[in-house]
């Protein structure tokens, strides 16, 4: 019998300095793009950057790329296309059925939280709540609206392994 195993998915984990200097887990796989709309790009700047602290690439009058956790989001101006999304109950809460956001491990979701609590802007959907407490998949999770009404979730789970538990 073999002493490891070898996964198809197997993928390499890398630590980062993320928000505040804490050390954050990245993976190197693919990263994901993500395209949605807003009613104005300065509000979304100022959301993306300055609360979320994203970094800023590439952009036009139309749109800008945001680097959200590694991952390419870019909001596009098209003010008709914002509309609030309808829910789902999951664990007792509205959860957003259109909704993107990010898995953090602990130390860097207390730290987005705080600068959530912070920002006296902040549009919470799901004020941060522990769901699933005590059962697989337990995980810290909080929903908030950028100024377009776009829905973003922020979560950590407990135990990083039970993100795909049954």
């Amino acid at each position: 019998m073999a002493d490891h195993v070898t996964c198809v998915n197997y993928t390499p984990i890398i630590y980062e300095p993320g928000l505040d200097g804490a050390m954050i887990l990245k993976v190197d796989r693919p990263r994901f793009h993500l395209a949605f709309p807003v009613h104005d790009l300065s509000e979304a700047r100022s959301f993306y950057v300055g609360v979320l602290g994203c970094d800023e690439g590439r952009s036009s009058d139309k749109w800008v790329d945001f680097d959200l956790g590694g991952h390419q989001v870019v909001a596009h101006l098209a003010p008709d296309d914002c509309r609030p999304p309808s829910t789902n109950v999951v664990d007792g809460d509205d959860v957003p059925a259109t909704h993107f956001g990010l898995l953090l491990d602990p130390a860097d979701w207390n730290i987005l939280v705080r600068r959530l609590k912070a920002t006296s802007d902040t549009r919470w959907v799901i004020e941060p709540t522990t769901r699933f407490k005590g059962e697989a998949g337990e995980q810290r999770t909080c929903f908030v609206l950028d100024p377009s009404g776009n829905a973003i979730e922020f979560k950590s789970f407990t135990d990083d392994s039970q993100v795909f538990v049954r």
